[in-house]
Parts: C-alpha cells; sequence; structure tokens
C-alpha cells in the first residue's frame, strides 16, 4: 500500500504562470538551496534529483515544497570538519552540464561527503529550474523565461542565471547564487 498526500500542484504548473509569481517560487527555490546547503545542523542536503515534478507549491500558502526527496545526499559536515578528508577545505564548484536530456546533473558523491562548501544545490536549482539552460517537457528557458523589458535591458538577471548555472569565473557560483537570491527578493517584494 501506497499513501500519498496533496501539497499543490506541481511546480510545473506555474511555467506559464504570471512573471511576479514566478519570480517569488524562483526565490523560494534558491532560498530552499541555501538552507538545505548552510544551517545550524551542519548537515547539508544535497538534491541529486532536481525537476519540475519534484517540487509543489502549497495552495493556501503558496510556498515552494520539495515533494520527491527520494535522492538526496546527506553530508556530516561536522564529521568532515573533525576527519579532514583530503581537501576537505577547498571550495568545490559543480561543472556544469550541457547534455540534451531535461534535468541533467553531474555530481560525485564522495566530493558532496568531503568537502564543507559545496555548491551543488545552487547548480542543481540554476541549471534545472531557473536559467536559460534549464528544459522540461520540450520547453526551455526556465521558470524565469521571458523576462520583462524593463527587468532584461540590463542584463543583470540573465548574467547571474548564467554564473549560477555555468560559471565564467572561480567560484563564481557562489557569489552569483548569494547575489541572485538577494535580487530576486528584491523584485519579489517589489512586484508583490
Amino acid at each position: 500500500m501506497v499513501a500519498v498526500n496533496y501539497v499543490g500542484e506541481e511546480l510545473w504548473s506555474y511555467f506559464s504562470a504570471p512573471w511576479e509569481k514566478r519570480v517569488d517560487l524562483a526565490w523560494q527555490l534558491m532560498e530552499i538551496a541555501e538552507q538545505l546547503t548552510n544551517n545550524d545542523f551542519e548537515f547539508a542536503l544535497y538534491l541529486l534529483d532536481v525537476s519540475f515534478d519534484n517540487f509543489a507549491v502549497g495552495p493556501r500558502d503558496g510556498k515552494v515544497i520539495i515533494v520527491d526527496a527520494e535522492n538526496v545526499l546527506v553530508a556530516d559536515k561536522r564529521l568532515i570538519k573533525q576527519n579532514k578528508p583530503e581537501n576537505w577545505d577547498v571550495w568545490y564548484e559543480s561543472r556544469f552540464d550541457d547534455c540534451d536530456k531535461e534535468a541533467c546533473l553531474s555530481f560525485s558523491k564522495e566530493i558532496l561527503c568531503t568537502r564543507v562548501t559545496v555548491d551543488h544545490n545552487y547548480y542543481a536549482i540554476c541549471q534545472n529550474l531557473l536559467s536559460r539552460h534549464a528544459t522540461w517537457r520540450g520547453t526551455s528557458g526556465g521558470l524565469l523565461h521571458d523576462t520583462p523589458a524593463e527587468i532584461a535591458k540590463d542584463g543583470r538577471l540573465e548574467a547571474l542565471l548564467d554564473e549560477c548555472a555555468n560559471p565564467k569565473k572561480r567560484y563564481g557560483r557562489f557569489q552569483a547564487a548569494k547575489e541572485l537570491r538577494e535580487y530576486l527578493g528584491r523584485l519579489s517584494n517589489n512586484v508583490r
């Protein structure tokens, strides 16, 4: 027997929602990536299967919820700091995976479990859900597709999304993710 609970529409159903709603959802996704990566418990929870159908949006409060946590890797940062495996304190930046399938991610479980500072969740959310590299059910452009002209004109959002998905600078994704969270937060507050 399998018990299921309806928690809301899957994220995919918001792909064509008004811009304001998509910005809010994108901000929530980046906040989830941050909370799963850096938290007071010193456990990182790395999402290994990130796609539009693994998230839902609560019908009452509009909150993004992880609905399929079947593929999550748990890394004990305290234990990593204690055991000090080789390169444990070297920041790890995930490699961009330009594949022709939906929801592609490349990762090393060994590295995720032996480094304290890892950008995997930012990479997964940006590449598979938010950026122009995200494809799903025959669509492309990610959740933040068709940016309004007044936001697109300065190129900041596109640049942050590109650097978050496929960094050009060393450790660029870490900075881009931080700035993207702040930028989306400001946009979200401005459009509410």
